[in-house]
């Protein structure tokens, strides 16, 4: 990288300080130089990271220096912020989910192509270390076919949210968790199955007062053949695993903790005619990692590993589970 990538970080709340704080960490290749917040409260941290301050997404897009723009923000502005960004021919990258329906990711994919803008997503799962390996062994087949998948992510962080936070909103986050976690398991689940052919759905609240409801799953069922079950709470302690059975080997992973704060992978395996082994890996920064490679794109070192096709199987798959919901967990083709 000859110059940092100088970028807008658009909302300061628990995750755009999550991501301003390990981009100020021995990071060369992006540079926030503005945020746009309309609480007050952020014109206190930007001050102390040292970048300029907006309260006005619009007003932040004009900074003469921006050349990208970092979505944390609620999902329904995500089609709008998007479109203006494009507009303003500057790159893009945007939390998850990018939409609620496939036709909207269609239209930010296209557009972003289009415009020939690099379009990142907040999906840092794919560069945990053991995911990331799992995705290449499957890619390369020494897991053989892949047959199932199982993902639980869940947690208790938004129990003690204030109601009037948009991530209780039933509009904002219809299913339980499936915005929150769960689309970061059906984004792995398309990643190695391709596209969905059809799903249904539970979502019950059992254990708090959350509108929509605080504990849901899904199974799905792919056009290729293959099946995937994934689940998340809202009202449960932090777990996240995510396991992969092929016909060659198998491989479960499980975070030590939030990737908040990373501290590290369990990773159990087996492959054909060997024994069960169990390997404990270190802490990383897949957070950090995920925006690096969205810098690196814009300055052509490396294409961005999540492609347009990738984020319209996931939105296309969260569509159909929000259909399914609202249905009573009626199985819903994708």
């Amino acid at each position: 990288m000859s110059t940092p990538v100088k970028v807008a970080m658009i909302g300061l709340g628990w995750w755009g300080k999550k991501m301003t704080a390990v981009l100020k960490k021995a990071n060369s290749d992006i540079e926030i130089v503005c945020a746009a917040e309309p609480n007050p409260a952020g014109a206190e941290f930007a001050k102390e990271n040292g970048f300029a301050y907006y309260t006005n997404y619009k007003d932040a897009l004009k900074h003469p220096d921006v050349e990208a723009v970092i979505l944390a923000t609620p999902h329904s502005l995500h089609a709008e912020q998007i479109k203006l960004a494009i507009k303003a021919k500057k790159h893009i990258f945007c939390e998850k989910p990018l939409a609620l329906t496939r036709k909207g990711a269609e239209a930010a994919v296209n557009a972003c192509k289009k415009n020939k803008l690099v379009l990142g997503m907040g999906h840092e799962r794919r560069w945990d270390p053991p995911v990331a390996k799992m995705l290449e062994m499957a890619r390369n087949g020494e897991l053989g076919r892949i047959q199932q998948v199982e993902g639980n992510f869940s947690h208790d962080k938004f129990t003690t949210l204030d109601k009037s936070n948009w991530r209780l909103n039933k509009k904002e986050a219809p299913v339980g968790g499936m915005t929150a976690t769960g689309i970061h398991l059906t984004d792995l689940s398309a990643a190695l199955l391709g596209p969905a052919k059809d799903l249904r759905v539970s979502c019950e609240k059992l254990s708090s007062k959350i509108p929509q409801g605080d504990t849901m799953s899904v199974h799905i069922r792919f056009k290729g053949g293959g099946t995937s079950y994934v689940s998340a709470s809202l009202a449960m302690p932090f777990i996240s695993r995510f396991a992969v059975f092929g016909s060659k080997g198998w491989i479960e992973i499980r975070d030590k903790a939030h990737v908040e704060a990373p501290d590290g992978w369990v990773v159990t395996s087996a492959m054909a005619g060997e024994p069960i082994k169990v390997e404990v890996l270190p802490p990383a920064e897949p957070v950090k990692d995920n925006l690096v490679a969205f810098a690196h794109a814009i300055r052509k070192i490396a294409p961005y590993p999540i492609t347009g096709k990738d984020l319209v199987n996931n939105i296309s798959i969260l569509e159909a589970i929000i259909k399914s919901a609202a249905k009573n967990g009626a199985v819903v083709k994708v």
